[in-house]
């Protein structure tokens, strides 16, 4: 999971990519990246750490163009090392290009060994290059990015969203089955295109619609063009955008985020009610699904846990011991609101269970006499391939236990998580176009010796191209 945004616009986009890259700073916490073109020279700043500790005002205003992309980035595919840090900048056919990737690709170490065979050398460990590398050689034949992006999807399998730099145009496409979000948007006097439409609102700008799964787009001054490079049989959009990931003020393929997370509160009541006192969420990714809860429910709503504004998710932090050290200074407890209650405490997901351990003692240690426990995604299983920091089974707590075994080992009064059926409803999205490999084991393409419910993918040829005040996407 990344965040990626390019903007087109008529004044220089430094800023504009910075706020943006702000906006998205929950997507990516590791490194952050700018890259601009102003007609003749490529600019590019880049570095560890967030978006605010990488860009200063000196360093935006030396990023001069009106052309540019830029990526925040939370590694699941490649070290944590400087040459990872996107986007990727290089020259080729005299063109100035600069590439970023959000998602993860399956087939990443058999392109690298095919290419290397061919010669080519590799400067970095992340499946990016790689993707750069295809199209490079495609564009070196056709010259034509379209076709070099067709040969990207026949031969990549796995996530991607990519936004591109190709002088002072920006290209973006996402993969046929849609796993990562992408959106379009337009500015007072440009255009943009970003993992979320959060991005396109710190810009103020108005969103137009998402890109769609398979689609390839261009920025440029005259407008935007349209190419749909791929169709599926069906989707497989990440389960986990709806429940976690996305901002909850996001529009994610025609839903909003917070709405869907509202819904799922109402599930949890409905499926698992509970006599208490409060209901109380974790902040801040359990505040809308607590907020459903207790609609749903009549309990009072009461914040139990006061969150540090200044500590990042511990959820995509790089190991188990920071995650569990930032648990400690992240979130402190409301002693006054908990002493002798009985608290319905609500949280997104359990994934490891340490950080749920830790909660529960938190709380506990404050006075709470019952701690009812009830997570807004169902019980995670299976490792993600496509993005998500879950690459063992034996990491997950749920994957050997049953449901009364992780209450104990977390400590919990009850536990309750929401089952696949009420989380697709509360999507609005059919189970068929929708990735729930992490809840079910089933993916929805093939990947080692996993089980596969694969999508029929088909090449099609579509074209369209309208000016900013006509284009609709229909």
């Amino acid at each position: 999971m990344c965040g990626i945004v390019g903007i087109v616009d008529e004044g220089d986009v430094s800023f504009p990519l910075y706020y943006a890259l702000y906006a998205l700073q929950h997507r990516g916490q590791e490194s952050a990246g700018i890259a601009t073109f102003d007609g003749q020279t490529l600019y590019k700043a880049k570095s560890q750490g967030l978006v605010a500790e990488v860009f200063d005002k000196e360093i935006l205003c030396g990023l001069q163009g009106g052309t540019g992309l830029g990526h925040v980035r939370y590694p699941t595919t490649g070290e944590k090392i400087p040459e990872n840090i996107q986007p990727f900048t290089f020259t080729f056919r005299g063109r100035k290009v600069a590439l970023a990737h959000n998602g993860n690709l399956v087939n990443t170490i058999s392109l690298r060994e095919e290419y290397e065979k061919r010669g080519q050398i590799f400067c970095t460990t992340t499946d990016t290059e790689v993707i750069g590398n295809i199209i490079a050689d495609e564009y070196r034949v056709s010259e034509d990015v379209t076709e070099a992006v067709g040969m990207c999807m026949r031969r990549l399998q796995g996530s991607y969203s990519v936004v591109m730099m190709f002088d002072d145009e920006i290209w973006a496409f996402r993969d046929p089955l849609g796993i990562r979000p992408l959106c379009i948007g337009r500015t007072e006097t440009g255009h943009v295109v970003a993992s979320e439409s959060v991005a396109i609102d710190a810009l103020g700008g108005s969103f137009i619609r998402d890109v769609r799964p398979g689609e390839l787009i261009c920025l440029k001054g005259g407008g935007i063009e349209s190419h749909q490079i791929a169709e599926a049989s069906h989707r497989a959009h990440c389960i986990f955008e709806y429940v976690y990931f996305a901002r909850p003020d996001s529009v994610i393929d025609g839903r909003l985020v917070y709405d869907v997370r509202r819904r799922i509160g109402h599930s949890l009541f409905e499926e698992a009610p509970v006599e208490a006192d409060l209901v109380s969420p974790v902040p801040d990714s359990g505040m809308a699904h607590a907020a459903g809860y207790a609609e749903a429910s009549g309990i009072r709503y009461r914040e139990g846990l006061i969150k540090n504004r200044y500590m990042g998710r511990t959820f995509i932090m790089p190991n188990q011991k920071d995650r569990e050290t930032a648990v400690r200074i992240k979130l402190n407890p409301v002693r006054g609101h908990l002493k002798d209650r009985s608290l319905v405490l609500i949280d997104d997901s359990i994934v490891r269970g340490t950080t749920s351990r830790r909660l529960v003692n938190i709380v506990r240690d404050a006075g709470v006499r019952e701690i009812h426990m009830r997570i807004g995604s169902p019980a995670i299983k299976a490792p993600c391939y496509l993005g998500v920091d879950m690459p063992t089974r034996a990491e997950l707590i749920a994957s050997d236990l049953e449901n009364d075994e992780v209450c104990a080992s977390i400590g919990a009064t009850s536990l309750h998580h929401i089952s696949i059926t009420a989380l697709i409803r509360a999507i609005g999205i059919p189970e068929e176009d929708l990735c729930t490999g992490c809840l079910t084991g089933k993916y929805p393409l093939p990947i080692g010796k996993e089980h596969c419910c694969t999508r029929e993918i088909t090449c099609v040829a579509k074209h369209y191209q309208a000016g900013l005040e006509s284009f609709s996407g229909e």
